[in-house]
């Protein structure tokens, strides 16, 4: 297929495009960067589109992919690690009071506390 005959069916497919991206996104502004996402990528990899194949399934595959990868990284990036020894912030509590620097501090002043108490009466805690 020739170069100008690929972006002309390209073009001609960006309503159609835009209609799928809607509807995997739910948002208009990142349905229409996953358009140009997949305009782009189709481009650049227009040498390995081959000939008599599907042309409108091989560019909607390159959109849903491209949606899935984009869906997993900020899946990823959504995750919390907890790099602190014994998993100290996992096992945190959301009502711990750590917010407020009263809390905090008060937190501060417990742990004091034990530490100062005997083996016989630390051991619990």
């Amino acid at each position: 297929m020739a170069t100008t005959q690929f972006q002309n069916n390209l073009m001609c497919l960006q309503s159609n495009l835009l209609n799928f991206a809607m509807m995997l996104t739910q948002n208009r502004d990142n349905a229409y960067d996953l358009l140009q996402d997949t305009t782009l990528k189709a481009l650049d990899n227009e040498d390995k589109y081959a000939e008599h194949t599907n042309f409108k399934g091989w560019v909607f595959t390159i959109m849903r992919n491209i949606f899935i990868n984009n869906y997993r990284k900020a899946s990823r990036a959504a995750t919390v690690v907890d790099q602190t020894e014994d998993l100290y912030h996992l096992n945190l509590c959301q009502d711990s009071g750590f917010e407020t620097p009263e809390g905090s501090f008060g937190a501060n002043e417990i742990t004091a506390a034990i530490n100062e108490m005997t083996d016989e009466f630390r051991v619990p805690y």
